[in-house]
């Protein structure tokens, strides 16, 4: 009873209602006008066709106009106006402004060591060619002198992540999609509790979604009130905004500027297994120690900057200011972001580059299956070409809806070649690209719209460091515990269920 008392006058309870509310009254309000001025239906059915007739002619992806002219034509008045609201908001354009302005302000501080392009271009001209991309487009410089550890699971990664966290003397930065009150977050409270005691600088940022439901109301004020400096990023608010679509999907802590974590997990106990949501969460990380971690350390002071916009010294944040030893060099690694706001899609594009350019095998692990055409054709092309083109995808999905589009895929996908896999022990959450034994990407990019197109995410790119061989064994070790799709598993899909994977598929881009 306690319960579900809490549960009724809860926040989350009343932003779920306050949101419910603000639609229905919308729909009554255009329904009424509709019903009682035949002007104003028809000018609303005529607004519908010229939104039809802007999307069909803006630079976006053909999935995603698609996802929004099927809408606006059967809802002609409903879908026009949510439209509208969703592509005009003020409030979504201060928003890029200020993004991108950060950008801006930071590009002087991920200037390209052109020593290391030099040592990347002898290497291999065409891993050098997507790093000019990525210093035009994104800023995102390639690194020498830094060390890369791969971790199977999360439960590995939070063992080392504690080590560290402990050996910090003078800044830590978090930034996390969720982090969840339980066991592991206790843990690296009071460890993060007792290094503020000894003078440490800890900053925490966490999305106002993703840990939403997660974390009790004003929760940053009780992080606060331990010196612990905490800010949430696009806090959610009960109002229909299409800013709340943004959200801060990266996982980035920084250690003294020469350590960083990355990968798939959150601070939650589902991602360590110590509770079972989904069968086996399997989740994978990395810790970079070196130059590199640089890079991380920008994007983290980016997003703190935003709002409110402060300046300070960047420069005291350099890897080597806390670290005097030499780093090890263990090839070519390059921390990069992407952001919804910037007119460039480039973990799309990173994963593109890898396919495309895939000579022997490309293995990719990851928790949605929700391809565009480019995509689709991108690994078909591969595959025919004699590549070999394998995904592991989730046996015990965490979102129903999200495991009936992937299975609209299998069919496509196999057709041209493309081995397809379910983890059957439980969720995979992991986000990793590997290719040909010297290329690999673990990250926090998913194969879905909203991962590539809204959130801002973060990997890591590296090339011929020697984890690589970690990651690529790791698949090969998932692949036993796997049940491969075939035609006969296609075959025993109910018909009903079909159509509507088929008809979730066609929504994919807004879901």
């Amino acid at each position: 009873m306690k319960k579900i008392l809490r549960f009724i006058f809860s926040r989350k309870l009343f932003i779920v209602a306050a949101l419910l509310i603000q639609l229905f009254a919308l729909a009554v309000t255009i329904i009424s006008l509709s019903e009682n001025y035949v002007f104003v239906y028809a000018l609303f059915t005529l607004l519908s066709f010229v939104i039809v007739y802007v999307i069909l002619n803006k630079n976006t992806n053909p999935a995603y106009k698609l996802a929004w002219i099927i809408p606006i034509l059967l809802m002609p008045i409903f879908g026009g106006i949510i439209y509208v609201i969703y592509n005009t908001e003020t409030t979504r354009k201060i928003f890029e402004k200020l993004t991108i302005k950060k950008l801006k302000d930071t590009e002087d501080y991920l200037r390209q060591d052109q020593k290391v392009m030099n040592d990347l271009e002898n290497e291999d001209v065409y891993v050098a060619n997507l790093v000019k991309y990525m210093n035009n487009k994104g800023v995102f410089p390639v690194y020498k002198n830094t060390s890369v550890t791969y971790f199977p699971l999360g439960e590995k990664m939070f063992e080392k992540m504690k080590d560290e966290l402990k050996k910090a003397e003078h800044f830590i930065f978090m930034e996390y999609f969720i982090i969840q009150e339980g066991k592991i977050w206790s843990e690296i409270f009071e460890i993060l509790k007792q290094k503020v005691s000894q003078g440490v600088d800890v900053r925490i940022l966490y999305d106002g979604m993703g840990s939403q439901i997660h974390l009790p109301d004003g929760y940053h004020k009780f992080i606060a009130k331990h010196g612990i400096k905490c800010r949430i990023f696009n806090a959610f608010r009960p109002f229909l905004s299409s800013v709340q679509n943004n959200r801060d999907h990266r996982k980035i802590m920084v250690i003294d500027g020469h350590t960083a974590f990355n990968g798939g997990v959150n601070i939650a106990d589902e991602y360590a297994n110590i509770i079972d949501r989904f069968g086996h969460w399997k989740d994978t990380a990395v810790m970079l120690r070196g130059d590199a971690v640089w890079s991380f350390t920008i994007m983290f002071l980016q997003m703190w900057n935003i709002f409110p916009e402060d300046n300070e010294n960047y420069e005291q944040y350099r890897p080597h200011n806390f670290w005097p030893e030499k780093f090890k060099t263990d090839g070519f690694v390059m921390p990069y972001g992407d952001m919804p706001t910037d007119g460039e899609n480039i973990g799309e594009l990173v994963y593109y580059d890898i396919i495309n350019k895939a000579r022997k095998y490309v293995y990719i692990t990851t928790p949605y299956l929700i391809l565009d055409n480019e995509m689709i054709t991108a690994l078909g092309f591969a595959a025919k070409s004699g590549v070999d083109v394998r995904i592991i995808v989730p046996g015990i999905p965490d979102k129903k809806y999200v495991y009936k589009i992937a299975q609209a895929y299998y069919k496509e996908l196999i057709d041209m070649g493309v081995k397809v896999y379910e983890y059957t022990p439980g969720f995979v959450h992991a986000k990793n690209f590997v290719s040909d034994d010297t290329k690999a990407v673990v990250g926090t990019i998913n194969l879905d719209y909203r991962s590539l197109y809204l959130h801002f995410e973060c990997a890591t790119f590296m090339y011929k460091t020697e984890c690589i061989s970690d990651i690529k064994n790791d698949f090969l070790d998932m692949l036993d515990k796997c049940r491969e799709i075939d035609y006969e598993y296609i075959r025993a899909i109910k018909i009903h269920r079909k159509i509507e994977s088929g008809f979730l598929r066609t929504l994919g881009p807004l879901l």
